[in-house]
């Protein structure tokens, strides 16, 4: 996620939050409760992160104890580095308030093509607005468009021959919103390559 433009201002969302990795890309701005735990730094402000991974559960762990992640609690779990910026690392966990926020991003909808000759696995990132892509559609230069199944988190797949035309995405958020990335792999296209749309929402 570094490499990816994201740096270090991600996290990882508990099951409650992440909703099956359809949350995953949504933004969130995050302030340590003062009054609640002697850990936050009081001229700490907010932070902004991007939600870009799980918080698997611990069902061995109580929900107060180890169990951080577990549903049906909200959990972020932070970088290092974001976490320090509101409290001390010795606080471990913290109360927190927060709020989805607009994510704001430079440059296109990326979309980083894998899979093989009869499945094609698209990697979406680099996605502004609302974020969190909930549905995905792919259309070759010589086909109709094709809903494509989430694999996992934002990778969203296809099982088609689309090799050897050039490629559209139909990206949707959760509020509904739509951007339609026209030809946005030339038909000379290899997996393992990503390509960047004009557009962004």
């Amino acid at each position: 996620m570094y490499s990816r433009g994201y740096g270090l201002e991600t996290t990882a969302l508990s099951s409650t939050l992440f909703n099956k990795g359809l949350t995953c890309g949504a933004c969130f701005e995050i302030k340590c409760k003062l009054a609640d735990s002697r850990w936050c730094f009081p001229k700490a402000g907010s932070i902004k992160v991007t939600a870009t991974n799980l918080c698997p559960a611990n069902p061995a762990r109580p929900t107060n104890n180890g169990g951080w992640c577990n549903p049906p609690r909200t959990h972020f779990d932070l970088s290092y580095p974001m976490f320090t910026r509101l409290a001390k690392a010795v606080g471990g966990i913290i109360p927190v308030q927060f709020r989805r926020v607009p994510c704001v991003k430079v440059g296109g909808i990326r979309f980083v093509m894998n899979g093989n000759p009869w499945f094609n696995l698209v990697l979406v990132y680099n996605v502004a607005g609302a974020g969190n892509v909930v549905n995905m559609q792919m259309k070759g230069s010589k086909t109709n468009w094709f809903t494509m199944r989430q694999n996992w988190g934002q990778n969203w797949e296809l099982k088609q021959k689309l090799k050897g035309q050039s490629i559209s995405f139909r990206v949707t958020l959760g509020n509904g919103k739509v951007i339609i990335a026209n030809n946005v792999a030339p038909a000379n296209w290899n997996f393992q390559q990503t390509f960047e749309s004009d557009s962004n929402f």
